[in-house]
């Protein structure tokens, strides 16, 4: 498993004009997969992120948490 950054996920799909059902469909996954992994229910094994990614034109790295930082700054 990876550990992603949900909103940064969620802010590319939205900027290439997808819902969650149209990326899931790129991706070749189904559409309960992505909204899981969106909502923080599911860490996603690192071969999902991958046909996500490739889905939006990005790459893996793209989506990675950022490790270190808290979240209060």
């Amino acid at each position: 498993m990876i550990q992603i950054d949900v909103e940064k996920l969620m802010l590319e799909r939205a900027n290439q004009g997808l819902t969650a059902g149209e990326l899931a469909e790129k991706a070749g996954l189904g559409r309960q997969t992505v909204s899981r992994i969106e909502k923080g229910e599911a860490e996603p094994r690192l071969q999902t992120v991958g046909k996500i990614a490739k889905a939006l034109g990005r790459r893996v790295e793209d989506f990675k948490k950022e490790e270190g930082l808290s979240p209060n700054g």
